[in-house]
């Protein structure tokens, strides 16, 4: 691809945590994210997929599918689906009625991302049902949820997913731990992280893309990278951006506790434990970030080097109305 062309030609898209912000609850988080996909849609991105945590202070998007079929009944053109729906949660019949359903009520526009994570701390997996050793079932589990798609399954004679069977949501596998090697055996489209540990990413497209098996689901190898965008005026502005999100981060890794995002200012002021101070600055590197000029140049280089087809953004921040404007930003680069 035309390195002076690539950002143009590349499509670009949105994942919104539903991240809530100090002061304020979820069930306005949850409203502010579909908002958000009005305004992701006005401004041209390509999908606007939403997540799944559960039990997590700072995070209101526990139910995927939900909030995907709010999403999709507040716009009209945009793609929507899910970075991802974590399968070890549920079983695969359930989440194919689900998708089955969404497909059926906004037809050519769901998006089935699928991901492998389970619970973040013991007391959410035991709730949940399902333990660390869960996501080693997930090729499995992969396997049968679009299987209910084509058909009923063997292993449960006379049992089909209504309304599921004979659809086509279009899925996408998150690429955690051996994700990619599962995603080229399956014929799937490929989700993976592509700022921080850039060396073992293009690795893992390089594989993905010499072992691609064709499959009903894609005939030819499809990479969507992943990573945090901050857009601004200035570079100051860009990293200061970043500082809720870095922070929330930090206090979770070494706390076991992801909290609601606080100001930047307050990030700034604080006096960080050792510890604290490296997992936020591990959290810091890696990210895309700066004046328009600056991240155009860093987009072209990333995707000049991997070749990929398309770049999921997945900015998170305290403050909305900077989020949108970095959103605006990059719209205008890609045109």
């Amino acid at each position: 691809m035309n390195v002076s062309s690539v950002l143009r030609d590349t499509p670009f898209s949105i994942l919104d945590r539903s991240r809530i912000r100090e002061g304020e609850d979820g069930p306005r988080a949850l409203r502010e994210t579909v908002a958000l996909a009005r305004e992701a849609e006005a401004l041209g991105f390509h999908r606007f997929w939403v997540s799944e945590h559960h039990g997590v202070p700072g995070v209101a998007g526990s139910a995927p599918t939900v909030l995907a079929a709010a999403v999709a009944a507040a716009t009209s053109r945009i793609r929507v689906g899910t970075g991802g729906v974590m399968l070890p949660n549920h079983q695969p019949l359930v989440i194919a009625e689900q998708f089955g359903v969404l497909e059926s009520l906004f037809p050519g526009r769901i998006d089935m991302g699928l991901g492998r994570s389970v619970g973040f701390t013991d007391a959410v997996r035991r709730a949940l049902g399902a333990g660390k050793d869960a996501a080693g079932a997930f090729g499995g589990q992969v396997a049968e949820l679009l299987g209910w798609f084509s058909g009923g399954q063997t292993a449960y004679p006379g049992v089909h997913a209504f309304p599921a069977e004979g659809l086509r949501p279009a899925p996408f596998l998150l690429a955690t731990g051996s994700g990619a090697d599962l995603a080229a055996e399956l014929g799937l489209p490929l989700v993976i992280g592509g700022i921080r540990g850039e060396d073992a990413m293009l690795r893992a497209v390089d594989r993905y893309r010499a072992a691609f098996r064709p499959s009903p689901w894609a005939a030819t190898p499809y990479v969507v990278l992943s990573g945090t965008v901050a857009v601004a005026p200035s570079t100051a502005e860009a990293r200061r951006l970043l500082l809720p999100e870095a922070w929330s981060t930090a206090y979770s890794r070494t706390h076991g506790v992801f909290p609601p995002l606080l100001p930047p200012e307050t990030v700034e002021a604080m006096t960080m434990t050792g510890p604290e101070r490296d997992r936020f600055a591990a959290a810091l590197a890696g990210q895309l970030h700066g004046s328009p000029t600056e991240v155009a140049a860093g987009l072209r280089a990333l995707l000049g080097r991997s070749g990929a087809d398309e770049f999921l953004v997945t900015t998170s921040t305290y403050d909305r109305r900077r989020l949108l404007e970095s959103h605006r930003l990059l719209a205008d680069l890609l045109t």
